[in-house]
């Protein structure tokens, strides 16, 4: 067999598990007893206790020989399980890459940082179209083949026109929605129904913490670094649960032109690190925070 078949069916057979649920005894043994009985061999495993929440997380990367177990008869294997322990869990399998869409305005640099590291194969994701408010992108998605949908938003038709969004996002089967320095706050509405799966960049430190104990502030937000950061979107503006943080040491040498170059690289990295975790899907939501298996 040569490497490169070899490499398709390897990938073919291999899967991410998530889970999370209570935390009780037993629940490792009980996964991956059913994982080794299917004939899985794990070639990656994390697990997480939010003793603050009494919420447990696991994520393991597996692989079925060949010829065995299909990703049905696993599923069905578990859920036995996951009905005694009360597991919210799902299978993904590495083969089918995440349907993503990314949202524009007029700033190019994280747009063409994230296509440049998907050429890269960086960033396992299906590009399923390119939406802006602004006509600016156009000729850059349309250079590398992607469908260009111009959503101009007004006061009089941003409802309507977030509902022509939820309607595209449904027709493609995207998964997650991207916001690669889109220029529009998303209505509470929206922001509810993307719940963990659109993903903001933005060009500040965050959060901001104020008044009295501000550690507690940073360990109940689950802060990464101080630098631009990269959050899920909800309805309070910029107070998403945190992906990923960047930050970049800057002296009284740097011009405001400095300083906004120096801005654009932060951006770039923490989102671009941020998309990468989430369609790897070691990113789980923990409240307010994110528990991260990187």
């Amino acid at each position: 067999m040569s490497i490169d078949k070899y490499k398709q069916e390897a990938a073919a057979a291999s899967f991410i598990l998530r889970a999370s649920c209570e935390a009780a005894r037993g629940i490792v043994a009980a996964v991956t007893s059913v994982l080794f009985e299917q004939g899985c061999y794990l070639n990656e495993m994390a697990q997480f206790d939010d003793r603050e929440s009494g919420r447990f997380f696991m994520r393991a990367h597996a692989q079925v020989q060949i010829g065995t177990s299909t990703l049905v008869d696993i599923r069905e294997a578990l859920r036995p399980v996951s009905e005694r322990f009360g597991i919210d869990w799902s299978i993904h399998s590495t083969a089918q890459p995440v349907k993503v869409l990314i949202m524009v305005s007029k700033f190019d640099h994280c747009f063409d940082d994230l296509l440049y590291r998907h050429h890269k194969g960086e960033l396992p994701m299906q590009i399923t179209a390119v939406v802006s408010n602004h006509l600016d992108l156009r000729p850059m998605a349309e250079r590398e083949g992607l469908r260009f949908i111009y959503l101009p938003v007004t006061k009089e038709n941003k409802l309507e026109q977030e509902v022509r969004l939820m309607e595209i996002i449904e027709q493609t089967g995207t998964e997650l929605v991207v916001l690669a320095r889109y220029m529009q706050i998303l209505s509470d509405s929206l922001c509810r129904e993307l719940r963990g799966r659109a993903i903001n960049i933005h060009h500040s430190f965050l959060p901001g913490f104020k008044g009295a104990k501000p550690y507690h502030q940073a360990y109940e937000r689950g802060v990464k670094l101080i630098g631009a950061t990269a959050h899920y979107v909800t309805a309070d503006l910029d107070e998403g649960p945190i992906i990923e943080q960047a930050v970049q040491v800057v002296d009284h040498s740097y011009s405001p032109e400095a300083l906004v170059a120096v801005g654009r690289d932060t951006e770039t990295i923490a989102l671009s690190r941020a998309v990468k975790l989430h369609v790897e899907h070691r990113v789980f939501l923990d409240g307010n925070k994110t528990v991260i298996f990187k």
